[in-house]
């Protein structure tokens, strides 16, 4: 478009250069070689203009035969190139399909027409054609060539890489891995496994950095960088609190400050606190967090805070958790371990059964059984307790990658992932949960209606359920004939050794089909009616 446009603008000056020319008359006057040449301005005009042009022309043929042999060859060398790209492209198709028949032709036809020092990509596509016949060392041989070209190194390095991770390798593919992350941070599969690989070895200040490049290339975002400071910078502490308290308590304090709710950071940072003397600044650190969420660790370093306070103080430290986050299962757990630590067995089984109430769960049982052992050391429900918590979904812990660790790690101990390990319950078993029979109180069971019985059977004898502080009988409360109750074990352990043996009723047969007992027959049968246990 502006090409058009200065094309029509120089046409236009050259028109109004020739109509000023004509309104204004004049002759041109040339001597030459004892002649005279008088023409018009306009004739002379237009006879210059006329001869730049057959010079111009002239000067385009000349060059066009000269040229001519190169404009040649280029014409055939453009048709072989863009024949090679098009098989190149091909071969990419088909490898990128798993066909590596036709990649591999496709590979062949390509290096023919194209040079593999002026388009790295047949390489690529000769180690994707070894690849998808099987030949894995001819495609290492191929990618470790192309580490000696700058422009296909980190190609190479990924091609390596994958095959140290197919023979399971992990040091050769860090190795690899690290080399591309030098010269590329911004490469995710390059950055992660170095992050693995300094993590594995401690080396936390090594991914720290790795991490402030990922975040400064944007190949992560700003909280996702946060959190993995916060994790790096917890470990860190955790690594430095014996040999350099200092450091590990600035390492810790910034990480709490990138992540508040995170537990871990919030325990490192105020036991480094707690180390220096400094209660009140650590506390207000574990009580944050706490409103956040609540955490048995949290719990168990806040009661604690003062080595030397008394087991009256420590309960009333849990309570002050507790008034910050109300019903909740873990605060009451909290102020149930501090009370039975108090002695205070009424205050400790009320919170346990609140806890209960709240999450049944097997910490919950396992703390009411140690209450009732202290307490009133009552075997039998003890052991009641204690299948309840085997039947009880299991506590909270830290899981990673099918791992339980009762503590906070960094890293993964199974894949070596950083932060993997999630407060949650583990899921070894599933569907344990709690018997609600145990609990719910006692209800009847519906009469059902049966058939009338022959006139000739025998009635049964029934045996009566024994209730808790009433004296055990050999034989049953007189009931009427038609009434038959559940028998428990209770009432199959008062029957004495000499009794009777009493044959079985005789089991009546119903037919899938059959619509059941008709209401107004019902009314004329006998109505003896037995319980279903």
């Amino acid at each position: 478009m502006i090409r058009l446009l200065a094309f029509l603008i120089v046409v236009f000056a050259l028109g109004l250069g020739f109509a000023w020319l004509a309104d204004r008359p004049g002759d041109m006057v040339v001597t030459f070689n004892g002649y005279q040449y008088q023409v018009s301005l306009m004739v002379a005009a237009v006879a210059v203009v006329a001869v730049v042009a057959a010079v111009m022309i002239l000067w385009w043929l000349v060059k066009s035969l000269w040229n001519s042999p190169y404009t040649i060859s280029r014409y055939f060398r453009v048709r072989r190139r863009d024949r090679g790209y098009q098989a190149l492209s091909t071969g990419m198709i088909a490898a990128g399909a798993g066909d590596g028949a036709l990649a591999r032709k496709k590979t062949k036809e390509a290096a023919k027409l194209i040079r593999s020092d002026q388009e790295p990509l047949i390489h690529l596509l000769e180690a994707q054609a070894s690849l998808l016949e099987g030949d894995h060392e001819g495609a290492r041989q191929k990618f470790e060539s192309m580490l000696d070209d700058p422009e296909m190194r980190l190609l190479g390095l990924r091609g390596l890489y994958l095959e140290a991770e197919r023979l399971g390798d992990r040091n050769a593919a860090r190795h690899y891995a690290g080399r591309a992350a030098a010269v590329a941070p911004q490469l995710a599969w390059a950055a992660e496994s170095t992050l693995e690989e300094l993590t594995a070895r401690g080396d936390w200040d090594g991914a720290l950095k790795l991490v402030d490049a990922q975040k400064a290339t944007r190949q992560i975002e700003r909280d996702a960088a946060n959190r993995r400071r916060a994790v790096l910078l917890t470990a860190k502490a955790q690594s430095l609190a014996d040999s350099d308290p200092t450091a590990a308590r600035t390492a810790a304090l910034e990480a709490n400050k990138l992540q508040p709710d995170f537990a871990p950071a919030a325990v490192a940072a105020a036991a480094a606190l707690f180390r220096q003397n400094d209660v009140r600044k650590g506390s207000k650190i574990l009580e944050t967090a706490w409103r956040a969420e609540p955490h048995p660790e949290i719990a168990e370093l806040y009661t604690h805070a003062r080595p030397g306070d008394a087991v009256l103080d420590r309960l009333n430290r849990a309570k002050k958790l507790q008034e910050m986050k109300k019903n909740h299962a873990e605060s009451s757990m909290t102020v149930a371990r501090a009370a039975l630590d108090a002695q205070d067995f009424a205050t400790a089984r009320r919170e346990a059964e609140a806890a209960i109430r709240m999450d049944r769960r097997e910490g919950a049982y396992l703390l009411l059984a140690d209450i009732e052992e202290a307490e009133t050391g009552d075997q039998g429900k003890v052991r009641q307790l204690l299948s309840k918590a085997v039947r009880a979904p299991r506590d909270p812990a830290w899981v990673a990658d099918g791992v339980v660790s009762e503590r906070w790690a960094p890293v993964s101990p199974v894949t070596g992932r950083l932060d993997a390990f999630e407060w949650r319950a583990p899921m070894e078993r599933l569907g344990q949960l709690i018997d609600s029979r145990d609990d719910a109180p006692e209800t009847t069971v519906p009469a059902i209606e049966a058939l009338a019985k022959p006139a000739s059977e025998k009635p049964i004898d029934t045996i009566e359920p024994v209730t808790a502080g009433s004296e055990t009988t050999g034989q049953g409360t007189d009931r009427s004939e038609d009434q038959v109750t559940p028998v428990t074990a209770a009432a199959f352990a008062a029957v004495p050794a000499d009794a009777e043996a009493v044959e079985p009723a005789e089991e009546l047969t119903r037919l899938p089909d059959d619509p059941g007992v008709d209401p107004d027959e019902e009314a004329e049968k006998s109505p003896r009616r037995f319980r279903l246990f």
